[in-house]
């Protein structure tokens, strides 16, 4: 009996020092990773704010590490696109992080130079008001006006919805490369009875909208919420956000004449602050679009 009770007590301790070990190795890999991760990002913003391109050798008295050590970071970020060698087997940044960062930068000017047409709408519709932007398969809100009424349809900044549910994301699908659509299904998510549940019903609604110039949310995503919007230019001529509005669908139904102008005034309003020179032109350039 004593000796199975030492047995017992043995295999206790033992688990107990297994789980300490699991958790040190977990806790030391994890460290390893962060401290990788670190030395990556240092490593790449070195060679961003680099005027010329650098070598190992000149990256390992820099960070005084190993040569090993150096050529593993690199190789990664060299795989991850960030970095490329020149002719001279050198490293240099790619144009990803000019890429990334122009992305950042647009959505911030974009909501900062939509401020005044938004004010506007939301004063002459006084419903909601969205300014979105598309990501994958959803749009993403930017900026957001409340409505001056005490019934309204709830929304947040940086809150997501499918992009094929609401007047704001069809605006900006309607608006994109020919083979975006291949990101969505065949068959879609139905969150309403008026959900749109196929993706060639999709593709036939948003020639309706480029027709149009404007896209109708008809409760789609949320039961009795409505929508309507309306696309965003640039300078360059580019698809960059959607301006919409958006409440109890019996209103937005009721005034949907008023909010359309509406919309498609502030649309073009936002485009020409961003520097589209002429949005009519730019819209109608894509109406043919099948």
């Amino acid at each position: 009996m004593k000796s199975r009770g030492l047995s017992a007590r043995a295999t206790v301790a033992g688990k107990l020092c297994l789980c300490k070990l699991e958790n040190r190795t977990a806790s030391y890999i994890m460290e390893r990773m962060n401290t990788t991760l670190l030395k990556g990002l240092k490593m790449l913003e070195l060679l961003a704010r680099s005027e010329k391109s650098r070598s190992i050798s000149e990256l390992v008295r820099e960070f005084e590490l190993p040569k090993s050590n150096v050529h593993r970071t690199l190789s990664a970020l060299v795989e991850a696109g960030f970095v490329q060698q020149d002719a001279n087997g050198k490293y240099e940044c790619t144009l990803k992080l000019f890429e990334l960062g122009s992305l950042i930068t647009s959505r911030i000017d974009v909501r900062s130079r939509a401020e005044t047409a938004m004010e506007s709408l939301a004063e002459k519709t006084r419903e909601a008001v969205h300014l979105g932007v598309l990501e994958g398969t959803d749009v993403v809100y930017l900026h957001k006006i409340e409505s001056s009424e005490p019934i309204r349809a709830y929304s947040r900044v940086g809150g997501r919805a499918p992009a094929y549910c609401v007047a704001s994301g069809k605006a900006l699908l309607a608006y994109q490369a020919d083979d975006y659509l291949v990101r969505f299904p065949d068959e879609l998510t139905s969150y309403t009875s008026t959900t749109l549940n196929a993706r060639s019903d999709l593709a036939e609604q948003l020639t309706e909208v480029r027709r149009q110039r404007v896209a109708i949310n008809g409760g789609e995503w949320r039961e009795e919420v409505g929508g309507v919007g309306a696309i965003v230019f640039d300078h360059n001529d580019k698809p960059v956000a959607a301006v919409g509005v958006s409440g109890p669908l019996e209103r937005i139904q009721t005034s949907l004449q008023v909010n359309r102008e509406e919309v498609l005034a502030a649309a073009h309003d936002i485009s020409q602050a961003l520097g589209c020179r002429d949005y009519e032109r730019t819209v109608a350039q894509w109406e043919g679009r099948k």
